[in-house]
């Protein structure tokens, strides 16, 4: 089975990218020389995931000017206009309640840059048939590491490195339709809908290792071209 459409919310006011969100959407901060939303865009089409619904909210007018119908990007895009207090929550429900017919898709917030294969993801999750599954992988530390010897010695350093015994939400997720009982009038689904999953073992995560890139705040933002720079050279 093909899974070809997504759910990507993109209506996030992006405070913590302030003052470069006061006039311009989260969604179109450049990033790497294009709009943080287009590396997502591009991304599902490379996985030929084509049907895209983007959620908006803050600044709404001006994510539907910059890519239209899609067709620019070799996609068809549909507007799903929430409110930026509603959440994530009421960003899926009125998304999926408007416009996924599909019993299987994809959905996601709109702010990472990766290299995930969704294809895989897909298969596990129709292998396993969960509610949803989550895309999981290992975050950096934000420290760097010493290494000492047991005479306390410093020995070595170790700059921000991932943390193997941990695993973060990346924001994907592979959802069945029927979870829109599930999703609340507002709020955030990772904290309403997600651990009200766990409760009859209806939500597997998928780990995953590759690039992953997610940007929040100005020093993500300037991580991230650092890291965009050194892997296209």
């Amino acid at each position: 089975m093909k899974v070809g459409t997504a759910v990507v919310l993109a209506g996030g006011p992006g405070i913590r990218l302030k003052p470069l969100t006061d006039s311009t959407p989260k969604a179109l901060v450049d990033v790497g020389g294009k709009p943080l939303i287009q590396w997502v865009i591009e991304w599902l089409r490379m996985n030929d995931v084509r049907r895209i619904v983007l959620g908006v909210a803050h600044l709404k007018e001006k994510i539907i000017d910059y890519f239209g119908d899609g067709s620019r990007f070799d996609v068809e895009i549909v507007y799903s206009v929430h409110t930026v207090e509603g959440g994530t929550g009421e960003g899926f429900r009125l998304a999926i309640s408007r416009y996924i017919d599909e019993d299987i898709f994809f959905a996601m917030n709109g702010d990472q840059i990766t290299d995930l294969k969704l294809k895989d993801l897909a298969d596990f999750h129709l292998k396993h048939k969960p509610m949803a599954t989550i895309a999981v992988t290992n975050p950096r530390c934000p420290y760097g590491h010493m290494k000492v010897d047991e005479k306390y010695n410093v020995v070595g350093f170790v700059e921000k490195p991932s943390c193997h015994y941990a695993l973060c939400n990346t924001g994907i997720y592979v959802f069945k339709r029927e979870i829109l009982r599930h999703l609340p009038e507002r709020g955030d689904v990772e904290k309403t809908t997600f651990p009200a999953l766990t409760e009859n073992s209806s939500l597997k995560i998928y780990p995953f290792e590759g690039l992953f890139i997610t940007v929040n705040t100005s020093k993500d933002l300037l991580e991230a071209e650092e890291k965009l720079k050194v892997i296209n050279r």
